[in-house]
């Protein structure tokens, strides 16, 4: 098990020439003072897409020198290249991380053998434990349950993020891999379900802003008050919605922003939230907090 609960997939903070390392040791801090399971560091909502090998390598040496001993560090290595992925994940593996997310191929669409190709060629060079990623509305490519299931057999792979956003097929990937995997959910809104199938917690986005609210609705599920932790998550379903609105990470690094978190920056080819959906955004998280 690499965390129960609740693991925050962090936003990147930048200056307008760089990585804001001031700003992310406070998310750091602010995360973990605030029940987070587990932090997640250059997953899809960090950017890393859009960030230099220098500034991930200062990301990830940060991460680990703030948390380490404290929460676990989760680095994201993906790429669609077998060779990179592994590259990536034997430096995370160097720099102390303590496990990796890797997020399936994407652009070159690889078949299901290709995809357990690339997770075991991935599996063999490091010992760390390996969160597959699935996110086919991202990728091209949708990792199956049946497949993620002979990935299971793998020692050191040892979980997946499930996004596909399809309660069936996570039902599936937990029914195919109980004993072996574990199964996070990868959407904010289906966190509760996820975890009443079965599953061992969320990484989420919405924790970037909310870290107590989605620990303590895990936590209250954890500790068999299933009621209170279904409401909390009926009722951050507005907000959740808000954070969509536009291509993640958008909505919540303007929410960052808002609260004092992060400035502004946010790199092409994404774009500033329109003031429109800010508004709406911004009065759906107040709501929320007011309870």
């Amino acid at each position: 098990m690499i965390f129960k609960g609740s693991a925050t997939a962090l936003i990147t903070p930048f200056t307008e020439n760089g990585v804001d390392l001031n700003a992310y040791e406070k998310l750091l801090n602010f995360q973990i003072s605030n029940g987070t399971d587990a932090l997640v560091v250059l997953g899809t909502t960090g950017e890393p897409a859009t960030m230099t090998a220098k500034e991930k390598e200062e990301v990830m040496r940060l991460a680990v020198k703030t948390a380490k001993g404290k929460i676990p560090v989760i680095i994201g290595t993906g790429a669609n290249s077998t060779a990179a992925a592994v590259e990536n994940s034997v430096m995370a593996e160097k720099i102390g991380a303590d496990a990796v997310l890797v997020v399936t191929p994407y652009y070159n669409k690889a078949t299901q053998d290709g995809l357990v190709a690339h997770y075991s060629e991935i599996a063999k060079h490091i010992s760390l434990d390996i969160i597959a990623y699935n996110v086919p509305g991202r990728t091209g490519v949708n990792l199956l349950p049946k497949t993620f299931a002979r990935l299971a057999e793998i020692k050191n792979i040892a979980a997946i993020k499930e996004a596909s956003g399809n309660m069936e097929q996570i039902e599936e990937v937990i029914r195919l891999t109980e004993g072996k995997a574990d199964v996070y959910s990868g959407d904010d809104s289906l966190t509760v379900p996820t975890l009443a199938m079965g599953g061992l917690g969320v990484i989420s986005v919405a924790s970037n802003v909310i870290p107590k609210y989605v620990s303590d609705m895990c936590k209250a599920f954890f500790d068999g008050d299933i009621k209170t932790s279904a409401k909390m998550q009926r009722d951050m379903l507005p907000f959740v919605k808000a954070l969509f609105m536009e291509v993640n990470p958008i909505p919540v690094k303007k929410m960052a922003e808002t609260l004092g978190i992060c400035q502004k920056y946010i790199r092409l080819p994404l774009t500033e939230m329109t003031e429109e959906n800010t508004k709406v955004l911004i009065n759906a998280y107040n709501e929320l907090i007011k309870g």
